[in-house]
């Protein structure tokens, strides 16, 4: 039997299709922000782009399996199927074991606020944090998205992400530290760590203003940040790639 080339074409399109229609629905997740309640179809077209039609109809099929839950107003929020999956991740891979502990040393040790980053896409995602003793310090939450900008922490995402590494992974001094790159009044300090296989797992980094976490500061926190990320690439299983230079030191 043969197929005229319209069937052919029309078989050829739909996977196609299939595949742009789960990349719009998860855009549509994706548009909910940390503190949301509920969102407006009008805020949800703001934010991804997409059509009043198009979101309603994806609306369905994600209501019909529990990712939203659609309001008598006529708003959407998140359905508990997400907080499933969010649940059964947070079991799978229970990497704040060994990051929280790592994090609570570096602010024994150093006074400032430390956090683990991930790359989330266009942005950075505070994955874990233990905060400053100090009243005066930048209030970071766990969960918190943040730019990719030119701060320590997006400079070490940006390039250590990368496999292989590039070259100039190995012509940067680590850790990397800058002043005033997000915000005029803070200073940060990051270095990589990484897992099995010599993947990267993300970005482990001081904080603090710059009036206290200035050079001075910085000078003898850094081999503290880089033993702490030495060990934790060791808990993680991990292992440096190889490069010309060696980027963690071993105090």
């Amino acid at each position: 039997m043969t197929m005229d080339l319209a069937t052919i074409a029309a078989r050829s399109k739909a996977p196609l299709e299939g595949v742009a229609s789960a990349g719009r629905a998860l855009t549509l997740l994706s548009a909910f922000r940390k503190g949301d309640d509920a969102v407006s179809l009008a805020e949800l077209t703001a934010r991804t782009g997409l059509v009043k039609t198009t979101i309603m109809r994806l609306a369905i099929s994600l209501e019909e399996h529990g990712y939203l839950v659609r309001l008598p107003d006529g708003a959407y929020r998140l359905g508990a199927e997400l907080f499933r999956l969010g649940s059964v991740y947070q079991q799978s891979f229970r990497v704040e074991v060994h990051v929280m502990p790592a994090l609570e040393k570096l602010v024994a040790v150093t006074g400032e606020s430390a956090s683990f980053y991930v790359r989330s896409g266009h942005q950075r995602l505070c994955l874990h944090r233990v905060d400053s003793p100090h009243p005066l310090r930048l209030h970071v939450r766990q969960g918190d998205m943040r730019p990719m900008d030119d701060s320590a922490i997006a400079q070490v995402l940006r390039v250590f992400e990368k496999a292989p590494l590039p070259s100039e992974a190995a012509e940067i001094q680590l850790p990397i530290y800058t002043g005033g790159a997000s915000d005029p009044h803070v200073a940060g300090m990051a270095t990589p760590v990484f897992g099995p296989g010599e993947s990267f797992a993300g970005a482990l980094c001081l904080t603090g203003p710059v009036t206290r976490f200035n050079q001075e500061a910085v000078s003898s926190a850094a081999p503290c940040l880089l033993g702490v990320a030495a060990e934790l690439t060791r808990s993680l299983g991990g292992t440096v790639p190889p490069l010309s230079s060696p980027i963690i030191g071993g105090h």
